[in-house]
């Protein structure tokens, strides 16, 4: 098996620790983005990923090719081309004090992609697989309008597509309402990826509100993506990681997912000391996809989706560095955390 993603990788730009941004002169400079996270995930897992997207013909772009490289994603469908790398700054959120994100992504090489810039039928040769998320269309008119050819060519050539809903409420900017666009788009799903959140603000699918303090409604969160089901007829299954946030630094986790007819609900992990939570959701659609393709078991798949994010949460960065016998450790019962000798 084999996948690609499409999407744009940014520079992060985060504050020491849980300092405030600019509380220090100094930022921790990496690279992350939601589809490149799903590739290096993968990739890490055994599985061949390429990752398609445009970056700087700068010293930028080709560093951030070689950090793809250096976790075995395969860059080919990366095109060099004039102009600027999008860029986030984070700043990491304790106790009762949210985690911060700032983009400054406008007009960066990604946002203006035009047509002529991917062969998408030649990019999907000898695939199987196609994960794209909402965060690429909502970048730009000209991103959304890749992204429907990407999916219609996937589907056209016969690969699975996986859509992770991902709404960022900041970046929906350039005059279209993000349900218009994201409908659309999930017409070519198989599989449907989000939270509570996404479901309703990208989809107008009517679900619970998202969980602080208390305890979740299941037979909510079921409803919600049985309902996604049925307005998106070709969708297979519909996902949903559940989130119980106590502070910024104290969340319980687990996962859900729908078939046309079957439930699966997951363990339940407490994790009370998270490191960087961003990539969880990235890690878990690529657990998923793992999960999905090697153990053919949409229960089994969903418990590594859930077992491999819970670990993300535990790793500062976008990328989640965990190999398979980690996730298989946390499956078997081993969460104490104690050396291994």
């Amino acid at each position: 098996m084999s996948i690609a993603t499409f999407g744009e990788i940014m520079l992060r730009l985060k504050s020491p620790g849980q300092e405030r941004l600019f509380q220090s002169p100094l930022l921790e400079a990496t690279f992350g983005g939601s589809e490149a996270n799903v590739a290096v995930a993968l990739s890490r897992l055994g599985i061949p990923a390429r990752f398609i997207s445009i970056l700087p013909e700068n010293q930028i772009g080709k560093e951030c090719m070689r950090e793809l490289r250096s976790h075995g994603v395969d860059v080919s469908g990366i095109k060099l081309k004039k102009g600027r790398i999008g860029i986030y700054f984070f700043e990491n959120g304790a106790n009762q004090r949210p985690s911060n994100v700032i983009y400054d992504r406008e007009n960066s090489a990604l946002s203006a992609i035009s047509s002529e810039d991917i062969n998408w039928a030649a990019a999907f040769e000898g695939l199987k697989w196609f994960h794209v998320s909402g965060i690429t269309p909502a970048l730009s008119k000209n991103c959304a309008d890749e992204t429907m050819r990407a999916v219609r060519t996937a589907k056209e050539k016969g690969l699975t597509v996986s859509f992770d809903l991902n709404y960022r409420a900041k970046l929906w900017n350039y005059g279209v309402e993000a349900r218009i666009i994201m409908s659309e788009i999930a017409q070519y799903a198989d599989i449907l990826i989000g939270n509570e959140e996404d479901y309703q603000k990208s989809l107008g699918i009517e679900g619970p509100s998202a969980m602080g303090n208390g305890k979740i409604d299941i037979d909510a969160y079921r409803t919600m993506c049985e309902r996604a089901l049925r307005r998106y007829p070709k969708a297979k299954m519909a996902a949903v990681t559940l989130r119980e946030s106590f502070s910024a630094d104290s969340n319980d986790w687990s996962g859900m997912l729908v078939t046309r007819d079957q439930r699966f609900v997951s363990r339940k992990y407490h994790i009370a000391n998270i490191v960087d939570r961003v990539g969880a959701g990235d890690s878990f659609s690529a657990g998923l996809i793992y999960g999905l393709f090697t153990l053919k078991d949409p229960g089994a798949a969903l418990e590594y989706a859930v077992a491999l994010s819970c670990l993300k949460h535990s790793i500062s960065g976008d990328f989640a560095l965990i190999e398979r016998g980690e996730v298989e450790k946390l499956l078997g019962g081993d969460s104490s955390g104690r050396v291994q000798r």
